[in-house]
């Protein structure tokens, strides 16, 4: 637990980015009628199975339409 306690400054910031970027990225895509590749639902669950930074920058990278 002590280990846990040390690395939470590190953590709860990570974990903080984390949830804006899910959050940003589910509201783009529910906002947004055209995607590069795939549709609506192919990216809300890209991004929500990938939450963890890799779904959103897949979505951003790949996904976005300009």
């Amino acid at each position: 637990m002590d280990k846990l306690m040390e690395f939470l400054p590190f953590l709860l910031p990570l974990a903080i980015a984390e949830f804006v970027l899910l959050g940003y990225t589910l509201y783009h895509i529910l906002t947004h009628k055209h995607y590069k590749r795939g549709n609506r639902t192919l990216w809300l669950v890209v991004a929500i199975i990938g939450m963890e930074f890799i779904g959103p920058l897949l979505y951003f990278l790949l996904g976005k339409e300009e």
